[in-house]
């Protein structure tokens, strides 16, 4: 018996102690993906990240070509989550309250297309969850302005190279107790 079972390309189900559970995966871009990492790894429910590229037209791209701007890429980080412990709405929150929304491109001290909020949608059930949260944070003006976050069909996801992975906890700027 598998112990993995891919049923599509963003969930599996997985038999552990006993049961099947359910994991997705969503990608999402919103600044530099260091930071968008560490905030997901904080999240309950998160079982896994990797930061990455994603939403351009270059295959394969390199750290070097996407903050030269031209490949059309954003600064991504794949989020992997039990559907049993957090939401796809709840992971929206998250996301929407570790960047701002509120700008296309900068993002704090970041500049650039690379840097813009995106949310990546899986299927039209994910879409539409996105998009009533966009439009209550906006109408609620509960961030402050209108939100400027890119909704987009889920695009190839690119790795980044090894060196961005993990980077808050490989540089002691996250602990696991964090």
């Amino acid at each position: 018996m598998h112990n993995i079972c891919e049923v599509k390309d963003f969930w599996w189900l997985y038999f552990l102690a006993g049961e099947w559970i359910m994991i997705k995966t969503t990608l999402f871009a919103g600044g530099c993906f260091w930071g968008m990492e560490a905030s997901f790894q904080q999240v309950p429910g998160v079982v896994a990240t990797q930061v990455g590229y994603a939403g351009g037209i270059t295959e394969n791209p390199t750290y070097r070509e996407v903050c030269c701007g031209e490949t059309g890429h954003a600064e991504t980080v794949q989020v992997t989550y039990d559907t049993d412990q957090i939401s796809y709405q709840e992971l929206l929150k998250a996301f929407f309250t570790s960047h701002d929304p509120t700008t296309a491109d900068p993002n704090g001290c970041d500049f650039g297309s690379q840097y813009r909020s995106i949310v990546f949608y899986n299927d039209d059930e994910e879409r539409k969850i996105a998009r009533r949260m966009i439009s209550r944070l906006t109408r609620t003006q509960e961030i402050g302005c209108i939100i400027c976050t890119e909704l987009t069909p889920t695009a190839v996801f690119y790795p980044a190279e090894d060196y961005h992975q993990q980077y808050y906890q490989r540089h002691g700027l996250l602990s696991d107790s964090d």
